[in-house]
């Protein structure tokens, strides 16, 4: 039988309780992992975890705090005593401000998920497992908010932007001790939040929804595949694994064709 990418691997998943969270664990675990999930929301992803299995395994953790992320890995090393791969997954949009109306608290709150917490869980599981076992893997979750900008969203596509240099400054540190780290890049994803957020848009505009939508869309190559959380997942569990063991410090798009760098 062939052997599953993530066999005998410990996996921590941030943002696990909604969108593309629970999809990554699940595919995890499909692969051999053993999965720790992690979110604020304690009961939503204690469902999700329920929902999948045995090898997936819920805890409560605000990841701006140090003090949650420390027992977030402190719960993995206990269980399984190593961590090998960490997704970087939790991240919020922030509310939607032209910057002459951004307040500090918007901002900052915003840096504090999408960014402050990719540094602080990154930390934490090098410290207590990788950097002494010399493998791993992270991955971190980007947008690609974060290349051009977003109107409404400096603060989101700052924090963004800002999470694909961490990636590369992690990368290189880390390197010598065998551990890449690289960075996924999302563009539009077929989740709630992406309808929500262009149904609230096209209400802004005074626009018909689907109106609305075919001009957002209308730059995108691949207008009939607009990537899936499953797209993004695929894409992630390649950058953890083994066959990607060569690769670090590289920030990958998935977005149907909608920025294309280099």
């Amino acid at each position: 039988m062939t052997r599953r990418r993530f066999e005998d691997k410990v996996v921590i998943v941030t943002g696990a309780s909604t969108g593309l969270g629970p999809i990554l664990s699940r595919m995890l675990v499909e692969e051999g992992a053993k999965v720790l999930m992690a979110a604020r929301r304690v009961e939503l992803v204690e469902a999700e975890a329920a929902s999948i299995g045995g090898n997936a395994v819920a805890v409560q953790a605000d990841v701006t705090s140090e003090a949650d992320v420390a027992a977030m890995v402190d719960a993995a090393m206990d269980r399984w005593g190593q961590v090998d791969v960490l997704m970087n997954n939790a991240a919020v949009p922030g509310k939607d401000l032209y910057i002459w109306e951004q307040t500090l608290e918007n901002w900052n709150a915003t840096f504090a998920v999408d960014v402050t917490a990719a540094m602080l869980c990154s930390r934490e599981v090098l410290r207590r497992s990788m950097m002494e076992r010399k493998t791993g893997a992270i991955v971190n979750f980007s947008s690609t908010a974060g290349w051009n900008g977003l109107p409404r969203k400096s603060h989101y596509s700052a924090a963004k932007g800002s999470l694909r240099i961490l990636t590369k400054v992690i990368a290189t540190e880390v390197g010598p001790y065998g551990i890449r780290c690289n960075c996924l890049v999302p563009g539009a994803i077929e989740t709630q939040i992406m309808a929500d957020w262009l149904q609230r848009t096209a209400d802004e505009k005074g626009l018909p929804l689907e109106q609305w939508r075919e001009e957002w869309f209308s730059n995108i190559p691949l207008k009939a595949k607009i990537s899936t959380a499953q797209d993004v997942a695929n894409a992630a569990l390649f950058l953890a694994s083994d066959e990607a063991r060569t690769i670090t410090g590289q920030s990958i798009n998935v977005d149907a064709g909608g920025v294309m760098v280099g």
